[in-house]
């Protein structure tokens, strides 16, 4: 079964709509500090249940999957037909999208990765020798954005897609036009076309 462009931008989509609840969900069961248990040397935190981590983790994976499937999709040969490259990049718009799609991904997993390796190394070093140590959580607000960033990605993959889309049905147009445009010549040798006529 053939791939079409409704079905990569419904993936493209989805990838980034889970990448986004994640992130979202994230955010909101982050706890904002935990609790100091002092002890003889030191200041040990406990912090309550947080699956942050995980779904942080989660809410880029799903990131980095719609970032390649929206990459894919722009240069797959639908129908078995093949497009230059080139061709795309002719168009102002598809370029500027482009770009943008892929700062956008590459912002949102950085909003992302960045908290959520913050919490996990806060979970894991949890042991502090100063008794001023306080029990800090990542920086609020940053999967929640990262989140958001991740969305607008898939989003900016998706209108890269429909330029895509313009570029290759002009391409297919211009090639009709140029066959069109030789129907009534006849080839003979290198150097010139001779009428059939």
């Amino acid at each position: 079964m053939a791939v079409t462009i409704k079905q990569m931008s419904l993936l493209v989509g989805t990838l980034g709509v889970l990448s986004f609840i994640f992130g979202v969900v994230a955010e909101n069961k982050k706890p904002a500090a935990g609790t100091p248990i002092p002890g003889k040397s030191g200041v040990i935190c406990k912090y309550p249940s947080d699956p942050s981590v995980v779904l942080g983790y989660l809410s880029t994976a799903f990131l980095f999957a719609s970032i390649v499937a929206g990459y894919l999709s722009l240069f797959y040969p639908y129908k078995g037909k093949y497009v230059p490259h080139s061709v795309f990049f002719r168009s102002t718009s598809f370029v500027v999208f482009f770009n943008i799609a892929l700062f956008s991904g590459g912002l949102g997993a950085t909003l992302l990765l960045w908290p959520t390796i913050t919490e996990q190394l806060h979970l894991s070093h949890n042991v502090h020798n100063s008794p001023d140590a306080k029990c800090l959580t990542a920086k609020t607000g940053l999967l929640g954005g990262g989140a958001f960033v991740s969305l607008d990605s898939s989003l900016f993959w998706l209108v890269a897609l429909m330029l895509a889309d313009n570029a290759r049905e002009d391409y297919f147009e211009e090639l009709e036009e140029s066959r069109e445009g030789l129907d009534g010549q006849e080839y003979d040798g290198p150097d010139h076309l001779k009428s059939s006529a």
